[in-house]
């Protein structure tokens, strides 16, 4: 199953865990990059990974994060079909970077967008492409 997360997702290990729902989201992202490394979930990347990534003002978080693209069993470019679908998404009230992202997902053809921005995750019902939801949500156990 191809799987995408977002920036948010990514950083959420280097927030504040003194905080039992980012603790919990943190480790439940853990968990799901456990999984894209033994293969049982694969990830997909984007352009607009790299985007946010390298303006990171923390090299640690740049350098740990962009070690997840080497992993990636699909990297999407940016291309007008991808640009429209966003352009689209931010119209139904997605932050345009959110939308960018979420069009990104659709087109590497992504089951799963993995998020912890609870703006992205209110409005999930809104796309019908695949399934916006925290790692927390997560079924780990599902066959």
């Amino acid at each position: 199953m191809l799987v995408y997360l977002d920036n948010c997702c990514f950083n959420r290990p280097f927030d504040d865990q003194s905080k039992i729902r980012i603790l919990l989201e943190t480790e439940a992202k853990l968990a799901v990059q456990e999984l894209i490394r033994s293969g049982t979930l694969q990830l997909a990347w984007s352009y607009m990974m790299d985007f946010e990534n390298d303006a990171n003002p923390f090299e640690d978080r740049r350098v740990s994060i962009s070690v997840w693209r080497g992993l990636a069993a699909v990297d999407i470019s940016a291309s007008e079909e991808v640009l429209s679908r966003a352009r689209r998404i931010h119209f139904m009230g997605f932050k345009p970077k959110d939308s960018i992202h979420l069009s990104f997902a659709i087109e590497a053809g992504a089951s799963i967008f993995f998020t912890t921005d609870t703006g992205i995750l209110k409005k999930a019902d809104l796309i019908s492409d695949l399934a916006l939801i925290n790692p927390v949500d997560y079924e780990f156990n599902k066959p």
